[in-house]
């Protein structure tokens, strides 16, 4: 575990120790940064990437936070409890989990092999499901109860072409969230979901390589005309993780107005 030896830039979660699971990158790692700047003590989940969990704890103790690898496969029950008390063991609680991790697979969906299909559905919803429970059950026997935030996606909104798996995960984790908020609200904890839309990551060229699209068709079907920013992604989760805001149960579709706008396609948008 590393220490805290510089002051942070912000004291909103000070106190507060938050797993991220699946940080070793993109989206996970910009959350599990942010949350250490605000002062949360943080757990940067990874399941195979060793090397790249490190590099982000070592940026979140550069910039004067404090933070620790911890890996674990969040469809195993066994490695998130595990997880879960190592928290509590470094830390001395868990105030906010994250759960981020997930994974997809293309395809049209006669052809998706259903392997790939209950990889995708492990991963994507049960994990959650598993993460949320095992951090709901930690939280429920403290005394400052906590924060869960599961990152779904505007997929789980709505129909996409290629991705039945993902779309009918994230559909779930939607509505897992609204349940576990109402059954747990009463005891303090809240529990929300970020949906984002397209995302600039270290992975989205890959990804408009085996979906067969690029930037101009995201800019041109985006009433925003960009992607999102995993800076931006972070800031909403922050926000939902917050225990000063009213809420519990919410979707923050976080997609630059793309389920808003019903069809859109504009040849002169670059």
């Amino acid at each position: 575990m590393q220490a805290l030896d510089e002051p942070r830039m912000s004291d909103t979660f000070a106190g507060d120790a938050a797993i991220v699971t699946g940080a070793s990158k993109g989206i996970g790692s910009g959350i599990a940064t942010k949350l250490a700047e605000q002062g949360a003590s943080v757990v940067v989940n990874y399941r195979s990437s060793e090397k790249r969990a490190e590099s982000v704890v070592d940026e979140i103790v550069d910039r004067g936070g404090e933070a620790v690898a911890v890996q674990a496969d969040v469809s195993d029950e066994d490695d998130v409890a595990a997880m879960v008390e190592a928290t509590v063991d470094y830390f001395g609680s868990l105030d906010v989990m994250v759960n981020n991790a997930g994974m997809t697979t293309l395809g049209p969906a006669e052809e998706i092999d259903i392997e790939d299909w209950r990889r995708v559905v492990d991963v994507d919803l049960t994990g959650v499901f598993i993460g949320s429970r095992a951090a709901g059950r930690q939280m429920l026997s403290q005394d400052d109860s906590g924060a869960i935030v599961n990152v779904a996606s505007m997929m789980g909104e709505m129909g996409f072409h290629m991705r039945a798996p993902y779309c009918a995960a994230k559909a779930g984790v939607i509505n897992l969230t609204r349940t576990l908020a109402v059954e747990w609200a009463e005891d303090g904890v809240s529990v929300n979901a970020l949906a984002p839309g397209f995302i600039q990551t270290d992975i989205t060229d890959q990804t408009q390589d085996s979906a067969g699209y690029t930037d101009i068709d995201i800019h041109r079907r985006t009433p925003m005309a960009r992607y999102g920013t995993v800076e931006e992604m972070a800031n909403c989760v922050s926000f939902l993780a917050r225990d000063d805001n009213y809420v519990t149960g919410e979707v923050l579709r976080a997609d630059g107005g793309w389920v808003s706008d019903a069809w859109r396609y504009r040849e002169n948008r670059a």
